[in-house]
């Protein structure tokens, strides 16, 4: 029992133990858990304690990145401002007054807002503030910070005159307080009149002044096809009517009358180019006027909320001054003239254009913006132009030139150009030495020529046949007109024709026949090619004085179209005196007879510049046809040369039976390169005396008829002898000795007389070989020994000789000294079938000629009078062949 007791008290002890030991680990873990809590409880009390600490910093934070953000927004905001009103203000219109300058704007574009200060932006880069005003509205300035308006002011209108051409720009001044003070410094633009002043009292006159000027742009410019101005200059690429900008600073309380017309301007004006910047006069709120209101506290300006503005100090007095004498200077010099491009067609539509109505093409800018056109054809059919030198006659030619030669090919437009006055203008149309391209519709070229009146007679005489022949066409085709011929033929080559002559009145001057011939032909030209498609354009510095023009109304009033350059007299009608009031590089272009009603005013392009010419004449050379021949050039400068004649590349050697020799003397002038031709046949006179004591001209002419004779037979088929007796002329007859080679004998003072005694004693044979004599100096014989002896023999040989060909062609150094060669004053000239006069006046060539009187001719250099009996009825000018290399 004590055993079970004992064994049951100590399993009871282990039961204790275990229960003890359970007890106290869930105490101890109680108690873990209970000193974690509090651990949790004292770590959440003094979280709890630090959330308010985190959160604020959280707001802090994001506060400072809120503003961080919002400044570099800002940042970019007022720098792209910045970088638009840059852009939108550029050069005249936005630039700082110590780097300003005058930048004219591009023609046709919108003119840029106007800066007048800087907008301060709270936390942010101040931005410029813009006012746009040209082509945009009107400004009104008032507020107690005089200086400030002042300046304002005066730096928008610098601004304004700034971003404009000199004259785009014009002010007019009402400032009855200040009696014009206010814009002193912009006087210097009151001599150009680019200011004017209104005085006290004469507001509602500027006002009507302003208001009847926007009711003829409206009517007249604009005429219901665009809606402003500056729709119109963008549409054709320039400015047709200049601003008007009224400057009203204060006075008294405008009438009832003077409110209306305000009113109007505001409403109307910015379309028209008129704007206001009024002062201390109330005006009524309009969408196109913006108001500056400079207080002590900062100015404001409408449109940029309540942003206050800083205003830009006043432009310095000496920069206004300076510009506006500047701006004066450049607008009384006048314009700059046009581009010619804007006459030329694009390059895809060169020469798409027919002739068979009429020839019509712009000249320059009109003052509407449109282009003023030139028209050739059955109405107007001539053209008349004039002007002072220097106005620009010969630009406004090349103008019309470029704008015809672009738009009509060779086959519809033929050109002949005439310059009577010293130059070489219309020479770069021509094939030059370092230039080999010409202008391919050109057929003559004539420069130089004031001493030539007889190539432009050779010119109307050529026209005149062209005339015939056209004319002939017609009838056979039994039509009237070129347009009903070339329907007619539509195979044949019927172009337009436009002959111009630029100093025509030379043509004209004087009362011999040359003068008389020219004036009947223009006259019949003027009158009848107009049907033929046959045109003159006429330019000269003054018509006044020209004696070939009385008389003739029938000339005058043929030529309907008047072009009047700057100062040009009597070229419009009477009483028509807008050329008078012309600046350069325009003109009064008139289809009806100079007529006031018909005037319309051009702008020039300027035509002159050399490269671009050549550019133009190279792109349209290489337009030309495979056939297309360069023009003749025909320079009075020149002196031509035997070796580049067409007439003797066509010489040689004569077959059996073949007509007689040749001998070419000079070049004609005529509008065709051509010889003059001495025909030396067996006959009776045919025979040359070349009369004048100008040495280089007497050996020009027997050289080039020796050389040419020469080529016209073959080695050992003719004979020369040449015989000098002038010690001048020496060594110009050995240069043709020795060119004349073996078929040539050398005869001087001492042998001259063997050479005539042989001579005639073959006038008793049979004729054999050609035996041409020629002598330099004939009259010298008279002083030699037995020199009477060779006179009868000389008198022989010029009798006898021709039919047996002997012929001698030979120089007399007067024409009194080939009388009494001849055998004096009674004696016959007849054995003298041809001569060549130098410096002979016309008078002494009487018993040569035929007729009463001797020729007209006047001696001038490098020229003489040719006459052939057999040919001939008036002498006919030529230019002696330069002497040989």
């Amino acid at each position: 029992m004590a055993d079970l007791r004992a064994e049951l008290a100590a399993r009871i002890r282990a039961t204790l133990s275990q229960a003890q030991g359970a007890a106290r680990d869930r105490l101890r873990s109680a108690r873990a858990a209970q000193e974690a809590a509090t651990a949790r409880l004292e770590r959440t009390r003094r979280a709890a304690a630090e959330v308010p600490d985190r959160v604020g910093a959280e707001r802090d934070r994001r506060l400072a990145v809120i503003d961080t953000r919002h400044a570099d927004r800002l940042d970019r905001l007022t720098a792209a401002a910045r970088g638009a009103a840059a852009l939108a203000a550029p050069g005249a219109a936005g630039t700082g007054w110590d780097d300003w300058a005058p930048a004219p704007l591009p023609r046709g574009q919108r003119a840029d807002p106007v800066r007048v200060g800087e907008a301060q932006v709270p936390g942010g880069q101040p931005v410029p503030a813009l006012l746009p005003l040209l082509d945009s509205g009107h400004l009104h300035v008032s507020g107690a910070d005089a200086p400030g308006c002042d300046a304002a002011v005066s730096g928008v209108l610098l601004r304004c005159l700034g971003q404009a051409e000199p004259g785009l720009v014009r002010l007019a001044g009402y400032d009855p307080e200040q009696l014009g003070g206010g814009l002193a410094g912009f006087a210097p633009l009151a001599g150009a009149g680019l200011l004017t002043f209104a005085g006290p009292g004469g507001l509602g006159a500027l006002l009507d002044e302003l208001v009847d000027h926007i009711r003829r742009i409206n009517e007249t410019v604009l005429a219901g096809e665009h809606s402003s101005l500056h729709e119109l200059a963008a549409a054709t690429g320039r400015r047709p009517e200049p601003w008007r900008v009224a400057v009203l600073l204060g006075g008294e309380e405008p009438s009832r009358h003077e409110r209306g017309q305000l009113d109007r301007i505001l409403r109307t004006g910015a379309a028209c180019g008129v704007h206001l910047v009024v002062r201390d006069i109330d005006l009524p709120q309009r969408p196109t006027l913006r108001r500056l209101t400079a207080d002590g506290d900062g100015a404001r300006l409408s449109g940029l909320g309540t942003l206050p503005v800083r205003l830009d100090p006043s432009p310095p007095a000496p920069l206004v001054s300076r510009t506006c004498r500047e701006v004066a200077a450049r607008f009384s010099a006048g314009p700059p003239p046009a581009l010619l491009a804007d006459l030329l067609p694009a390059a895809e539509q060169f020469w798409r254009e027919s002739a068979t109505e009429s020839l019509t093409v712009p000249i320059g800018d009109g003052a509407d913006g449109h282009a003023v056109s030139l028209t050739l054809g059955d109405y107007p059919p001539h053209a008349l132009i004039g002007g002072p030198s220097g106005t620009g006659k010969t630009n406004l030619i090349f103008a019309w030139i470029a704008a015809l030669t672009t738009r009509y090919s060779p086959a519809e437009l033929e050109l002949y150009l005439l310059d009577f006055k010293e130059g070489v203008s219309f020479a770069r149309f021509a094939q030059g030495r370092r230039d080999p391209s010409w202008l391919p519709h050109l057929r003559l070229v004539g420069i130089n020529v004031n001493t030539d009146r007889e190539f432009g007679l050779a010119l109307l005489r050529f026209l005149a046949d062209e005339l015939r022949r056209r004319a002939d066409a017609a009838r056979k085709h039994e039509v009237t007109t070129l347009a009903e011929l070339r329907d007619a033929d539509p195979d044949g080559h019927w172009p337009r024709i436009v002959a111009v002559v630029d100093e025509f009145q030379m043509l004209l001057a004087g009362r011999d026949a040359v003068v008389r011939e020219a004036a009947d032909l223009l006259e019949d030209l003027a009158r009848r090619g107009r049907s033929q498609g046959i045109h003159l354009v006429l330019a000269s510095q003054d018509v006044r004085g020209i004696e070939a023009l009385w008389g003739r109304p029938a000339l005058v009033a043929q030529f309907t179209l008047r072009i009047a350059l700057p100062k040009a007299l009597r070229i419009l009608a009477e009483r028509n005196d807008a050329a008078q009031s012309l600046p350069r590089h325009h003109a009064v272009v008139n289809d009806e007879s100079g007529m006031a009603e018909g005037n319309r005013i051009a702008r020039i392009p300027n035509a002159g510049d050399r490269q671009s010419w050549n550019d133009l004449q190279q792109r349209l050379w290489r337009m030309r046809t495979p056939d297309a021949a360069p023009p003749r050039l025909f320079d009075g400068d020149a002196v031509p040369l035997l070796t580049a004649a067409p007439d003797l590349r066509e010489l040689g050697p004569a077959e059996p039976g073949a007509g007689a020799p040749v001998a070419l003397l000079g070049e004609v002038i005529d509008v065709r390169a051509r010889s003059a031709r001495l025909r030396l046949p067996r006959a009776p006179g045919r025979n040359l005396a070349v009369l004048g004591t100008r040495v280089d001209e007497a050996c020009a002419v027997l050289d080039a008829a020796g050389r040419s004779l020469a080529r016209q037979h073959r080695p050992g088929a003719a004979r020369f002898s040449v015989a000098c007796l002038d010690p001048d002329a020496d060594t110009a007859a050995r240069s043709l000795f020795a060119a004349l080679g073996d078929d040539a004998a050398w005869y001087d003072e001492q042998s001259v007389g063997e050479l005539l005694d042989e001579t005639a004693g073959e006038l008793t044979e049979a004729a054999a070989t050609p035996h041409y004599l020629l002598v330099y100096a004939v009259d010298a014989l008279r002083r030699l020994p037995g020199g009477e002896a060779g006179l009868q023999q000389l008198r022989r040989i010029l009798h006898d000789g021709p039919e047996r060909r002997i012929h001698l062609l030979g120089w007399w150094r007067g024409v009194a000294r080939l009388r009494a060669d001849l055998g004096g004053p009674a004696s016959r000239t007849d054995q003298i079938g041809a001569w060549v006069a130098l410096d002979v006046q016309g008078a002494e060539l009487a018993l040569l000629y035929p007729g009463p009187g001797g020729p007209h001719w006047y001696p001038r250099p490098w020229r003489a009078l040719y006459f052939d009996r057999a040919v001939h009825r008036t002498g006919q000018v030529i230019i002696p062949y330069g002497p040989q290399s």
